[in-house]
């Protein structure tokens, strides 16, 4: 199965970057290969924010939408997501965020499998290389919205 992490500091405080990373329904203006994102069902339970939503992945002719389960835990500063439904036959991203200063560390670790066993071994091969460019578009997103200039 694919598997990749990255760690990075970004110029912003926590409760700004979970807030940029629970607008799912933006990522489609900076997230590479997201085209479209829907959130269908958003609740507030206790310290958990629960979302189901929907985020379609593609370039050019191929493209496909699945279906997440993204939890928020507030005492943690953590967020969760499992696939629902789609291509993928195994999903688990873990955001977790901590404050330092005037900075927020957040680590983004992805353990997923695809049905498509061929496609799974060229993943495999690249996937390192593009959840650095997923970091790196929220970073500079936050950048842009958060910076103090």
């Amino acid at each position: 199965m694919p598997r990749a992490s990255v760690k990075r500091s970004i110029d912003c405080k926590k409760e700004q970057l979970i807030d940029l990373v629970l607008d799912i329904e933006k990522y489609p203006t900076f997230v590479p290969f997201c085209i479209n994102a829907k959130v269908y069902e958003k609740k507030i339970k206790h310290d958990l924010i629960l979302i189901i939503a929907d985020l379609t992945i593609g370039k050019g002719p191929f493209k496909d939408t699945y279906k997440s389960d993204v939890k928020f835990n507030k005492k943690e500063d953590s967020i969760f997501v499992t696939n629902l439904d789609g291509p993928l036959k195994h999903l688990e991203n873990k955001w977790k965020f901590i404050e330092k200063n005037n900075s927020t560390e957040v680590s983004f670790d992805v353990d997923f499998e695809l049905k498509n066993d061929f496609l799974n071994i060229v993943m495999t091969k690249s996937f390192q290389f593009g959840l650095n460019k997923i970091a790196d578009a929220f970073q500079k997103r936050a950048e842009e919205l958060f910076s103090k200039t």
